[in-house]
C-alpha cells in the first residue's frame, strides 16, 4: 500500500483524503507548514517569507508518524495528520488541539479537529487552526493594538489593519518559539486559557512558520532573517522631527524652523502634512501657498533640516490622475454599491498598491512633483488604508479579496517608495507609514501609533503597542507625542501629559512631535474659503505650552542629542540583527522571571532603562530592577543591585533613568 508520507528534495509531505501538508526548513531552527485542499500546492505566495538557501535535515519516515528535524526544532506528523512542534530538548512547543474523543462503543465524541479547512461555498476555505493551551504560556507581539497589556494571553484579537491598530501576526512565546501565521488575510486570533486559535476567513491554505529558540533575541533575530531587516537608518532621521496639523505655507513652516534655529534648539525633520495638494490623487504641492519648493527644500537643508511630505493613497474623482488610473485598473474595487471608499473633503477610492505598475505609477508621479527637489523622506499616511467603513467583505485588489489578501497592503504601499528611492542610488530608505504587516521592515517602514487621544491612558497604552511592535519586526517606531486628537496648550492637565510624554518620547526609536491640537479650524485669512483652510491646529511646537513645559522639553531635546551616538549603534544593531532599539526587560535577562511581568518599563539598547511616568499628577513611581548586574540611577547617582524594586522619585522634570554600572553613556549635560 503507497504511504501516506513521503520526501520530496528537502520537504516532508502528508497526503490523505485530498489533504496535503507540506513542512520544510525556511531558516535556521525553523520550519514551515503549508496545508491545503487544492489540486495543487499554492505556490508565489511568500508574502513576507524571503527565499532561504538551502539547509541539511533530518526526516525521518515511519508509516506510524513521521519527523523533520532542522537544528533546534523538530515536527513529528503521524499517520491521522496530527502535528507536534518540539525542541531539542524533547518538550513541546505547540501541538494541535484534537478533541476527538473514541468512547467504549468506538464511537467519537465531541469530533473538534485541530485544523480545518471549511469550503466556502462557491469559492475558498475558511482556515482553522487550533493548538493546545499552556498554563504559563505568555505570547507578546502581533503588531500594536491599543490595548493595556503587553503579554497577550487571555486576549482575542482582530487580524486587520486599522488607523492605530497594526496587524503583524507574528507572536513570541516565553516558551521558546516564535510563531508567524504567514497569512494576509482578515481573521482572529484567540489567547486562551485552554486554545490558542487562529482563524483566516478566505484563503486556499493554512501557512504558517515556526522556530525555536534559547532567548527572546535568538527569537527575533530569526524571523528577521527569514522577513527582512531594515536598511541603516540615516543619522538625521535620528534627531527631533517637528510636525502638526498643519503647516498651511511655506513660509509658515519656514519661521518655525528659522524660530528653532534663533533660539539654538536642535531639529532635524520637519513636515509638511496632508492637503499642501489641490486635489487627493495629484502628488504635488498646490503652488498658491508653496510657492517656490525648490529654493524651501535648499534653505531647510542649509539649516541641516530634511523636509517629510505627507502622501495620501486616496484619490479624488476630480483629480486630473483618475480616470487615467481607473482605466489602468490602478484604484481599489468595491464589490457592491458605489466607489466610494473613503469621504474626507470629496468622495475618494484608493490606490491599488498591491498592483505593481500602480506602485510604478504613484512613485514617478512623486518622483517628478517632490523627489526632484530634494525631499528623500515621505509620510505615508492612511496606509491601512483607513476606508470610512470597514467593510471588508466589499474591498477587492488586484491580488484578490480583501479578506483573502487585505493585511498585506501596507506592505506593498511601503515596497513602492523603497523600490523607488532605492532606483534613485537612495540606500538607507526611511518613511514614515501608519500601518505595516510582516516584512515591511525590510522596505523602510517607520510606524507611528495612529490617530491616538491625548490623556494618560493612551500614554500607557502606547508603551505595550511599541513593545510588542519591536518584537512584531518594526525596530522604527514613534508615537505623536502628546497624543493626536485634542490637547490645548493653554491647559494645565495637558501641560503635564505632554512633559511626560516627552520624557518618554525621548527613549522611542523615533523622536517625533505631532497632533491636532486646540483650537482647531482656524481660517488662513485670505478671504478664500477651499479645503486648504480647514482641519488645521493652534500651535504645538516646543515653546507653546508655557515657560515650565519648554524648560524641561528643552532639556530633553539636548538630551536626545547627547544620546545620537548610542541611538546609531542601536540602529546598527537593528540594521545587522534586527534587533529592536526598544524592547521589554526580558529581551536583555531572559533568566530573570520577574522581568517577563514588567509591561510599564522598557530597555533603550542594552543599557539604558526607562521607566516613564505614566499618571497624571504621579511625583514617584516604583522601578524593578533586572538581576544579573548593578544599576547606576541616572538622576541621584546611587547604584543598586539588581533583581529589586525601588521607588523613586519623579517630580515633573523628572523621568526614572538608569543606566547598568559598567556604561558610560552621557545622558547628564
Amino acid at each position: 500500500m503507497e504511504s501516506i508520507f513521503r520526501t520530496e528534495i528537502n520537504r516532508l509531505i502528508w497526503e490523505y483524503n485530498g489533504e496535503k501538508i507540506w513542512i520544510e526548513p525556511w531558516g535556521k531552527d525553523s520550519l514551515r507548514l503549508r496545508c491545503t485542499m487544492e489540486a495543487q500546492m499554492p505556490e508565489n505566495r511568500d508574502w513576507a517569507l524571503l527565499s532561504q538557501p538551502e539547509i541539511k535535515v533530518e526526516i525521518k519516515i515511519d508509516e506510524k508518524c513521521s519527523a523533520i528535524t532542522n537544528g533546534k526544532l523538530t515536527c513529528h506528523i503521524n499517520e491521522n495528520g496530527f502535528v507536534k512542534f518540539e525542541n531539542e530538548k524533547g518538550e513541546t512547543l505547540l501541538a494541535e488541539r484534537w478533541q476527538n474523543r473514541q468512547n467504549v462503543n468506538n464511537r467519537i465524541s465531541l469530533m473538534i479537529p485541530g485544523r480545518e479547512l471549511k469550503p466556502i461555498p462557491g469559492g475558498l476555505y475558511k482556515a482553522i487552526v487550533r493548538f493546545e493551551g499552556i498554563e504559563g504560556e505568555k505570547f507578546y507581539g502581533l503588531g500594536q493594538r491599543q490595548e493595556p497589556f503587553l503579554n497577550l494571553k487571555g486576549c482575542e484579537l482582530e487580524l486587520a489593519q486599522r488607523n492605530s491598530q497594526v496587524n503583524i501576526p507574528f507572536v513570541l512565546s516565553n516558551r521558546g518559539y516564535g510563531f508567524l501565521w504567514h497569512n494576509p488575510a482578515y481573521g482572529r486570533v484567540s489567547f486562551a486559557r485552554n486554545c490558542t486559535t487562529w482563524v483566516a476567513e478566505v484563503t486556499p491554505l493554512i501557512d504558517y512558520w515556526v522556530t525555536a529558540g534559547d532567548t527572546p533575541a535568538e527569537i527575533v533575530e530569526k524571523y528577521m532573517e527569514v522577513t527582512g531587516k531594515p536598511p541603516m537608518m540615516p543619522y538625521f532621521a535620528s534627531g527631533f522631527w517637528q510636525c502638526k496639523l498643519r503647516y498651511r505655507t511655506q513660509e509658515e513652516l519656514l519661521e518655525v524652523v528659522r524660530e528653532y534655529k534663533r533660539r539654538g534648539l536642535p531639529i532635524s525633520v520637519i513636515v509638511i502634512d496632508f492637503f499642501h495638494w489641490q486635489q487627493q490623487g495629484e502628488w504635488c504641492f498646490d503652488p498658491k501657498y508653496w510657492t517656490d519648493p525648490e529654493g524651501m527644500v535648499k534653505e531647510l537643508k542649509e539649516m541641516g533640516v530634511e523636509l517629510m511630505v505627507s502622501i495620501w493613497p486616496t484619490v479624488d474623482p476630480r483629480s486630473r490622475n483618475y480616470s487615467e488610473m481607473k482605466r489602468k485598473g490602478y484604484l481599489v474595487r468595491t464589490d457592491r454599491g458605489v466607489r466610494t471608499q473613503m469621504i474626507f473633503k470629496g468622495n475618494e477610492v484608493f490606490v491599488d498598491f498591491t498592483n505593481p505598475d500602480a506602485q510604478k505609477y504613484v512613485w514617478n508621479k512623486v518622483k517628478e512633483n517632490y523627489f526632484r527637489y530634494g525631499i528623500r523622506i515621505f509620510w505615508l499616511d492612511e496606509a491601512e488604508p483607513e476606508y470610512s467603513v470597514y467593510d471588508f467583505d466589499n474591498i477587492r485588489y488586484y491580488l484578490g479579496p480583501n479578506l483573502e489578501v487585505g493585511n498585506i497592503y501596507p506592505m506593498l504601499y511601503a515596497k513602492a517608495f523603497y523600490d523607488g528611492m532605492m532606483q534613485e542610488g537612495i540606500n538607507d530608505v526611511i518613511n514614515l507609514a501608519r500601518c505595516a504587516w510582516a516584512g515591511s521592515q525590510r522596505y523602510g517602514a517607520a510606524v507611528w501609533s495612529g490617530d491616538i487621544h491625548s490623556n494618560f491612558e493612551t500614554l500607557r497604552k502606547q508603551v505595550c503597542a511599541g513593545l510588542n511592535m519591536g518584537l512584531s519586526g518594526i525596530p522604527w517606531w514613534t508615537t505623536d507625542i502628546g497624543g493626536f486628537f485634542g490637547g490645548d496648550p493653554n491647559d494645565k492637565k495637558f501641560r503635564e501629559l505632554i512633559i511626560r510624554w516627552f520624557q518618554y518620547g525621548t527613549f522611542c526609536p523615533i523622536f517625533r512631535l505631532h497632533g491636532y491640537r486646540l483650537p482647531t479650524g482656524e481660517d488662513i485669512g485670505d478671504g478664500d474659503t477651499d479645503i486648504h483652510d480647514v482641519d488645521t491646529c493652534g500651535p504645538n511646537e516646543v515653546w507653546s505650552f508655557g515657560e515650565e513645559a519648554y524648560e524641561i522639553i528643552k532639556d530633553l531635546l539636548f538630551l536626545r542629542e547627547r544620546l545620537r551616538p548610542y541611538i546609531m549603534e542601536q540602529m546598527k544593531a537593528a540594521h545587522e540583527k534586527g534587533t529592536p532599539p526598544m524592547r521589554p526587560l526580558f529581551y536583555d535577562f531572559p533568566n530573570d522571571n520577574e522581568a517577563w511581568n514588567i509591561e510599564d518599563q522598557f530597555m533603550f539598547g542594552p543599557d539604558i532603562l526607562v521607566a516613564p511616568v505614566l499618571y497624571e499628577g504621579a511625583r514617584s513611581r516604583e522601578v524593578y530592577l533586572p538581576s544579573g548586574t548593578e544599576w547606576r540611577d541616572v538622576n541621584s547617582g546611587l547604584v543598586y543591585e539588581g533583581g529589586q524594586y525601588i521607588k523613586c522619585d519623579a517630580p515633573l522634570k523628572i523621568i526614572p533613568l538608569f543606566t547598568r554600572k559598567e556604561a558610560s553613556i552621557q545622558i547628564k549635560s
